[in-house]
């Protein structure tokens, strides 16, 4: 299903602020690597938003997630107070990890060796 405007206004402006919000918190870099949102969807209801994180040179994944999962009521009352006029109800936030990069790399490494 493809995604509405208003889907696609909301996760626009989700990310603008989250990109803020993490640099604020300084969860842009973590353990000597770097994290950025590579994309945010949001659910038709506007209740749920996927936030995709990409992380770069990032020595320990899962616990990069874990201490990016321990501050999520922090980053979600930070979202709240900046989108608290756009929004009626902020949604609930879910990060999962963006492996895109990596499969570039890894597929890039498998055309080389052809």
């Amino acid at each position: 299903m493809e995604e509405g405007k208003r889907q696609k206004q909301v996760a626009g402006a989700i990310q603008t602020a989250l990109n803020d919000i993490f640099l604020k918190l300084g969860l842009n870099h973590l353990q000597g690597g770097m994290v950025s949102i590579s994309s945010v969807k949001v659910t038709p209801d506007l209740l749920e938003a996927r936030i995709y994180l990409s992380l770069f040179q990032v020595a320990d994944t899962n616990d990069c997630f874990k201490k990016i999962e321990a501050k999520a009521w922090e980053v979600k009352k930070h979202l709240a107070d900046n989108m608290k006029h756009q929004l009626r109800r902020i949604p609930v936030l879910h990060f999962y990890l963006d492996d895109t990069l990596d499969y570039v790399f890894k597929m890039d490494e498998i055309l080389k060796n052809l």
